[in-house]
């Protein structure tokens, strides 16, 4: 049960350290900081020191983790039902932050001429990009690809030069997963 990302979110929300958290349920900053990363589980005596560390019901989180999406859907008729921001491109994010772990994911919707940037401070980050509509171009360093309808590629994230951009006259839609 991943309580970990349930605990962090209360104590951001609160402005706590995790030392001051850690303090007050007696236990390290260290285990803490593995209990909110899902690297440790904490007993159940531990749990409700943390909780009342941070002034929250032990129950209610546990029944947070549990209400939590396993298995998130996103619909093709999805793909293009909203304005365009400014931008020109849509990102529907499959998971919401603080449900995200190990990888990230989403179907990015972009307007003919319009791209995304790399995403910033990822470090020996991979990367998945499968073009489910349309015609895209990766800029991978020096590499220009291009990448029809059903065309996949997996790489190395270079966040300094790295872009995703639709080259074509219609709708480009795009699956993307990257390492946390």
């Amino acid at each position: 049960m991943n309580l970990g990302s349930i605990l962090r979110q209360r104590r951001k929300e609160q402005g706590a350290t995790l030392k001051t958290i850690a303090e007050k349920a007696g236990i390290s900053e260290g285990f803490l900081s593995q209990v909110e990363n899902d690297v440790n589980s904490p007993s159940v005596d531990t749990l409700v020191n943390i909780c009342i560390a941070l002034g929250v019901d032990a129950g209610d989180v546990i029944k947070a983790a549990q209400k939590r999406e396993k298995c998130v859907i996103i619909r093709s008729d999805e793909w293009g039902d909203a304005d365009f921001p400014q931008s020109g491109f849509i990102t529907r994010r499959f998971f919401p932050p603080e449900n995200r772990r190990d990888i990230d994911s989403s179907v990015l919707v972009m307007k003919p001429g319009k791209g995304i940037p790399a995403r910033k401070n990822v470090k020996n980050g991979q990367e998945v990009l499968c073009v489910l509509k349309g015609l895209v171009e990766l800029r991978h360093g020096d590499a220009r690809f291009t990448l029809h309808r059903g065309d996949a590629v997996h790489y190395w994230s270079i966040p300094e030069g790295q872009y995703i951009a639709n080259t074509s006259k219609d709708l480009a839609v795009v699956m993307w997963v990257g390492t946390l």
